[in-house]
């Protein structure tokens, strides 16, 4: 069984900036999309980030994040990347990533971001 390891997140003040890594713990084959959601109290969960392999790696980011956050893959490693820059209180909550291949869709248990005022 296939599972998604996240790391990275953790308390940081307003500016500030965090490396996510989303890891699977063996091989999926054909790998097609790749994505990064987080769930803050209160709120539904939101996409913060993707990127379509299918459609030859395009990228989509959620408005609010455009221009601080980037989304990166690792193939060879089954590993995608979410650098966040520039945090803001409003940035924090529970980043769970998501694999798409193998005729499956993977998700991980989440890593927390908390970003201080």
């Amino acid at each position: 069984q296939v599972q998604l390891v996240e790391s990275g997140g953790g308390l940081v003040q307003t500016g500030g900036s965090l490396r996510l890594s989303c890891a699977a713990s063996a091989n999926i084959n054909g790998i097609v999309y790749m994505a990064w959601h987080r769930q803050a109290p209160g709120k539904t969960r939101e996409l913060v980030a993707d990127i379509s392999i299918a459609n030859g790696g395009r990228t989509n980011y959620l408005e609010s994040v455009k221009g601080r956050f980037t989304i990166s893959r690792d193939n060879a490693k089954n590993t995608v990347y979410l650098q966040m820059n520039n945090l803001k209180p409003e940035d924090s909550g529970v980043y769970i990533c998501t694999i798409a291949g193998d005729w499956r869709n993977y998700w991980g248990q989440g890593t927390q971001v908390t970003v201080s005022s």
